[in-house]
């Protein structure tokens, strides 16, 4: 049995994966250290709170005593504690420098301290900065270019990552994913925000023309893909998830106006967010072929699973929504 530290793991992407850790590993134990900031919520994990091999600790991986108890007796620490939302760093980046770097730094300190404790940072293809259409996508060689405070915490993090391996021979691996969807994600990002926006029959906001492009990744496929980079990955590695789903903002858009029934007049073009980057796009042949990963979900078919999630599950945001107006 295996006793793991999983940080942020009230969020969206770390609930999830600790579902799915624990379907797939039952004889493993996970600690879930979390702060409860406004996008965690232990609603996400309700159908396993009880469970003989999880507990629930509320915390802040910033406070050193409390993180160095918690990693005392563990054999793996993986980090989803983050600041993610790009348009909360713009308006201030106070919040993201703290837990995102320092807050990294902390956890780093602890497994170093306790006994070179392995380590899997989860991080984002936004460190890489954007693409223009016509260039190649990212891969592990790209540089880091990030564009914004969010993205430039999340890049400091991953170089105090690797820094630790180096210096004190610290095992970790680092994951770069793309944008990631499905249930229980904290309805301020893309699509969540526009399905509970429609099902309220409120316009969707599209920024500038809804040119930009990302690629997405249903959270199962990203955390498979975790879960084969802990088991498998080269100690020191780096490896990019991807979903191989480059989409428009405005063609997302339209697919989820078409789900639920709505035309083009829901759409509300707003002014374009500061610095907005135009294309994300992950290669993940290394990936594939070091480790047999691939994702699996179809786009189209997610997307729709995802919607018909929200729907059944309108008291799970409509909660999240009234204490957001509190």
């Amino acid at each position: 049995m295996k006793k793991i530290l999983v940080t942020g793991g009230a969020g969206f992407i770390g609930s999830n994966f600790i579902r799915y850790w624990l379907k797939n590993n039952p004889d493993d134990f996970i600690v879930n250290l979390d702060k409860l900031t406004y996008a965690g919520n232990l609603d996400n994990l309700l159908d396993i709170k009880d469970s003989a091999n999880y507990r629930f600790v509320q915390g802040d991986i910033c406070d050193s005593k409390l993180v160095d108890e918690l990693t005392s007796d563990v054999d793996l620490i993986i980090n989803f504690a983050a600041e993610s939302h790009v348009d909360r760093s713009i308006l201030s980046s106070v919040d993201f420098i703290k837990t995102n770097i320092d807050g990294t730094r902390v956890l780093l300190e602890a497994a170093r301290k306790n006994g070179n404790i392995r380590f899997h940072q989860i991080s984002t293809d936004e460190v890489f900065g954007s693409l223009s259409p016509s260039d190649p996508k990212f891969n592990e060689q790209t540089s880091y270019s990030p564009r914004s405070p969010y993205s430039a915490s999340k890049a400091s993090a991953d170089h105090l990552v690797q820094a630790y391996h180096h210096t004190y021979g610290l095992p970790i691996t680092i994951s770069n994913c793309s944008n990631n969807y499905g249930p229980y994600q904290f309805p301020e990002k893309l699509i969540p925000l526009f399905i509970t926006n429609l099902i309220l029959e409120k316009k969707v906001p599209v920024y500038g023309s809804g040119e930009n492009i990302r690629d997405w990744i249903h959270v199962d496929d990203h955390n498979r893909g975790v879960e084969m980079i802990i088991k498998n990955g080269k100690i020191g590695g780096t490896y990019c998830l991807g979903g191989g789903n480059e989409i428009k903002n405005i063609e997302i858009t339209e697919m989820i106006l078409e789900n639920l029934g709505f035309g083009k007049e829901m759409i509300e073009f707003v002014e374009d967010r500061l610095g907005h980057d135009f294309r994300y796009a992950i290669d993940f042949s290394k990936a594939k072929k070091d480790l047999g990963w691939e994702p699996q979900i179809n786009f189209k078919e997610g997307l729709k699973e995802t919607i018909t999630w929200y729907k059944q599950n309108v008291s799970w945001w409509e909660k999240i929504i009234a204490n957001r107006s509190k």
